[in-house]
């Protein structure tokens, strides 16, 4: 029996087999799934591709407490043996269905067998043909999925509980000239998923959905390689919904803010999927009525902390295994690797050999895609003549004359902000630096205000609370935020340039 592919639709309510209500999160859920599995150099040899398998991995409880501890946060690459997600929706009609999906992929190992003289077969870490055409043991994985549709209504009376399975099996190659065989197994995994709901108001819900290791725990002292052969990996799970919608969680509206604080979220975490709703300013939603944005029908609950709304680049040519990567420089390497590489790298994984067969046949004009590409575009400004004033362009002599950054000011809600002021810090909920984020709501210092050479403004502020503020502003090492992620909390303090009684950024001219 090989180890197939799988996929299984079940539960009550409509079902659609054709997965076309997810098609909008395929590439992104694929790049879930994959990501990390197979690192450049896409060889068995290299160290990074022999610590494998480092996100949603649900292994047997047992073995999974045993060799923990299991602390639970939203993070997928903690080792667990389980996952659950809490969201938030909004019931527009009647008659709302829920759709779940869970995917994973499930381990299957591939051993190279050498024939001997006595026609036995005994495994072997690698075999060469007389071609030169060589086979390797290796850690490969099939790609697994459950599907299952419920009624809301029916998830507010009970929760729902479904199977979800890897079968085993087992498929054997036979190598030309009877040099050896590949055989390829799989052991089962068993899972279970919970979709349960409850109301908040009266169109809101919170839907929780819970995905669980149930199969039997390996030899206790197993290692994690041996125990990944019941793991669930790169566990991730899809929801839509029809005749409703979901809430952010990043960015919820401000009735719903402490009913998705109190969403307890655990290995995984739930973003709004599909397009992006179009931008009507510095990356804001439109409005705030009742128009539902594109892509509120999906969600997406990924091992990796992911925005709303996560897309491929459309200039993306296929995965790569690593997308925190640049896929230009990734190509390029890959199209360096010598003829000796390239072999290893096609006997490691068909995954790895397709990757390989794609660059190598690469158009020039997809490669050229590959650059760059800007989506930010801001409109053009009034001609030239409309300013006869106009600031010399920055690299030219004198373009910073009349700059002084520890004294200009920028207003802020009407309050001219400068060196010294004291601001509150409000990062924006789309678009910002993911480190800034966690400075949300902290007090701080402005020491300077300085501006871009594209004519932006940016403030340089220290922390209030920051032990190392003082010697942060003799070096000149500042938070920079925009106007408009600051509340004004007071005017400058008199004679307080920057944060310690210096002149700012011009501290970072001098030595201690």
């Amino acid at each position: 029996m090989a180890c197939a592919d799988g996929h299984h639709d079940a539960g009550t309510g409509r079902q659609d087999r054709s997965g076309r209500p997810f098609e909008q999160l395929s590439a992104v859920a694929d790049a879930v799934l994959y990501e990390g599995y197979l690192l450049y150099p896409y060889r068995r040899s290299s160290p990074k591709n022999r610590v494998r398998w480092q996100f949603g991995v649900l292994f047997p409880r047992d073995w999974a407490q045993r060799h923990g501890p299991v602390e639970p946060g939203v993070s997928g690459s903690a080792d667990s043996w389980y996952q659950r997600t809490e969201c938030l929706l909004r019931v527009r009609r009647p008659g709302a269905v829920v759709r779940v999906r869970v995917r994973h992929l499930q381990l299957q190992h591939k051993q190279v067998e050498e024939t001997g003289p006595d026609g036995r077969h005994r495994p072997v870490a690698a075999l060469r043909l007389d071609d030169g055409t060589p086979h390797l043991t290796f850690d490969e994985a099939v790609p697994r999925e459950e599907e299952f549709t419920v009624p809301l209504d029916d998830l507010l009376r009970r929760e729902f509980t479904f199977p979800v399975h890897g079968p085993a099996g087992e498929h054997t190659e036979v190598l030309p000239g009877g040099a050896g065989r590949v055989v390829r197994r799989c052991f089962e995994v068993h899972a279970r998923t919970a979709v349960g709901a409850e109301r908040l108001t009266d169109d809101a819900f919170r839907l929780r959905v819970r995905t669980e290791n149930t199969g039997p725990a390996p030899d206790p002292d197993a290692t994690r390689d041996e125990a990944l052969r019941s793991a669930l990996i790169a566990t991730h799970t899809l929801v839509g919904v029809e005749g409703a919608e979901f809430v952010s969680l990043l960015d919820p509206p401000a009735e719903l803010r402490e009913h998705a604080r109190a969403c307890r979220n655990a290995f995984t975490w739930p973003v709004l999927g599909g397009d992006p709703p179009p931008a009507t300013g510095d990356g804001e939603a439109p409005g705030t009525g009742s128009a539902r944005p594109p892509g509120a029908h999906l969600l997406l609950s990924s091992p990796i902390i992911l925005p709303d709304h996560p897309q491929v680049a459309p200039e993306s040519p296929g995965d790569l295994h690593d997308a925190a990567e640049i896929d230009e420089i990734l190509t390029l390497r890959t199209l360096l690797l010598t003829d000796e590489e390239k072999r290893e790298a096609r006997a490691t994984d068909r995954r790895a050999a397709r990757i390989l067969d794609r660059v190598d046949t690469m158009p020039p004009e997809v490669f050229a895609r590959l650059h760059g590409a800007i989506r930010s575009l801001s409109p053009a400004g009034p001609p030239a003549g409309d300013s006869p004033a106009r600031r010399p362009v920055w690299w030219q002599e004198g373009a910073d004359e009349g700059l002084a950054p520890a004294t200009d000011a920028v207003p802020v809600g009407g309050v001219p902000v400068r060196g010294g002021s004291r601001v509150r810090l409000r990062p924006r909920a789309r678009g910002t630096d993911a480190q800034d984020m966690f400075l949300s709501g902290r007090t701080a210092r402005v020491a300077a205000v300085l501006h871009d050479v594209d004519g932006s403004v940016h403030v340089a502020v220290t922390l209030d609370d920051d032990p190392a503020a003082e010697l942060n502003g003799w070096y000149g090492r500042f938070h920079h935020f925009r106007p408009e992620e600051l509340e004004p909390l007071g005017p400058a303090t008199d004679g307080q340039d920057g944060p310690d009684g210096r002149d700012g950024p011009d501290a970072r001219e001098r030595t201690p």
